[in-house]
């Protein structure tokens, strides 16, 4: 099923993208030559391989367990894990597609996937898993995996966009903070101008790095493509509103430099200073549990907060199928099995994400905090509690780096002064339709 090209394809990504890229993969593995689908008991032993995100040595344990269980309910199919730092996965998956030595079940993020997808590198979920099992996920979850009308990928955990809110910061500057947490960006700003009246400090910090100039611009009512994908659409009255919003917010000091220049983890390290009084970062609560126990103390979770669209963002990863494997029916077998909902929710437990399977979810343990319920069991509940409402809004396209670079450029000439609003949201049109066409 993979196209006539798909192996020069993938080797001229890797060339382009990953210039730095050795010949020789030492991942590779060796599966013998098991027909696919030879998975029933008494049949010829088949070993798959799976490949993991950077969850050594935290889940060794976790992810152990569940490859047991599984070959123990499956005597006949081995699972064989390995774990890839985030930042070397990418590079790995592209090199092991072009040489024809692809692992059979990976965790890979949707956009990312979604390339791989585009040249029929991956196993049509829509195919490979029955419809009574399609229905066990979160909706807006199965359908992040989509490209094209078609389902690349299981998924596995979630987690949405929930913010944090230091009531003390509050408390300092005069407000009430039940009454104040923000639940639009038109809150948030008014929020950030009333805490550097009073305090000096800031009440907001929005971060732009990554995919989340754009996750801002759709949560604010702008269209990025046109609906083929062929075109930048985002050059409107919704577009412009979220270039001034951050530009008026930049020049007038409501909102950190590092907003801009940095990245996630200068944020985290003001909200812990005591600096910050609100930041969508629920990832980061054990962090501030650990590292700054006085703010943990005063830190009260509130639904993340959008605009025009009424749009709120759910994050996936996921869990794919490499066309490659000469083992599909044992490579969905454990896919499905490792996102059950037993195993979602034990994984849940372990690590403030949500899971993607609604049985999971059902539990307690996502509906009700208890009595004695501390920041962290609250930011559980108010991520579980928004999920339905939530939405991949960043989906899959083609040169998705590159287009999300080109944003972040411009809107950082608008903030910076070098350039208006208007001018940069140009620029950045000139920009998308100019990759978009290639």
């Amino acid at each position: 099923m993979i196209k006539k090209s798909l192996t020069g394809l993938l080797l001229l990504m890797v060339l382009l993208v990953f210039s730095a890229c050795g010949g020789n993969d030492d991942n590779s593995s060796s599966k013998g030559d098991n027909a696919e689908g030879n998975t029933n008991e008494g049949s010829e032993q088949t070993e798959i391989e799976f490949w993991t995100m950077q969850l050594k040595p935290t889940f060794t344990d976790y992810i152990e367990g569940v490859i047991s269980d599984f070959e123990e309910e499956n005597p006949n199919i081995t699972v064989k894990w390995l774990d890839v730092p985030a930042a070397d996965l990418s590079q790995k998956i592209l090199t092991s597609v072009s040489s024809n030595t692809a692992p059979d079940v990976v965790n890979l993020n949707p956009n990312f996937a979604s390339q791989l997808a585009d040249l029929d590198a991956l196993v049509n979920m829509d195919e490979a898993v029955p419809e009574e099992d399609q229905k066990l996920y979160v909706e807006g979850a199965w359908e992040a995996n989509q490209i094209n009308g078609t389902t690349f990928a299981i998924p596995w955990y979630l987690s949405t966009e929930v913010m944090l809110n230091n009531t003390a910061v509050y408390e300092e500057a005069g407000l009430d903070p039940e009454e104040n947490f923000p639940e639009t960006y038109e809150d948030a700003k008014e929020l950030a101008k009333t805490v550097k009246e009073e305090t000096g400090k800031y009440g907001y910090y929005p971060s732009l790095d990554l995919s989340l100039v754009l996750q801002h611009m759709v949560k604010m009512g702008a269209e990025l493509t046109n609906e083929d994908g062929t075109e930048a659409a985002f050059n409107t009255e919704e577009g412009l509103s979220t270039f001034e919003y951050f530009t008026d917010l930049y020049q007038n000091d409501l909102i950190p430099r590092e907003a801009l220049t940095g990245d996630q983890r200068n944020t985290i390290d003001m909200y812990q200073a005591g600096e910050v009084g609100t930041f969508i970062g629920s990832q980061f609560i054990s962090q501030i549990k650990e590292n700054a126990p006085d703010v943990y103390k005063n830190t009260v979770p509130s639904k993340g907060i959008t605009g025009k669209s009424g749009k709120k963002t759910i994050a996936v990863q996921n869990i794919v199928v490499p066309e490659q494997t000469e083992s599909k029916d044992a490579a969905v077998k454990f896919a499905l099995f490792l996102t059950n909902g037993d195993n979602q929710l034990e994984f849940a437990k372990l690590t403030p994400i949500m899971p993607s399977n609604v049985e999971a979810l059902e539990d307690p343990y996502f509906q009700d905090a208890g009595e004695d319920a501390e920041p962290i069991d609250m930011v559980r509940i108010t991520s579980a509690s928004q999920l339905d409402e939530s939405e991949l809004l960043i989906k899959p396209m083609k040169n998705y780096d590159e287009l999300r670079q080109a944003m972040h450029d411009a809107i950082s000439e608008a903030m910076l002064g070098n350039m208006s609003p208007q001018e940069a949201l140009d620029q950045a049109e000139a920009e998308w339709n100019n990759i978009l066409s290639k």
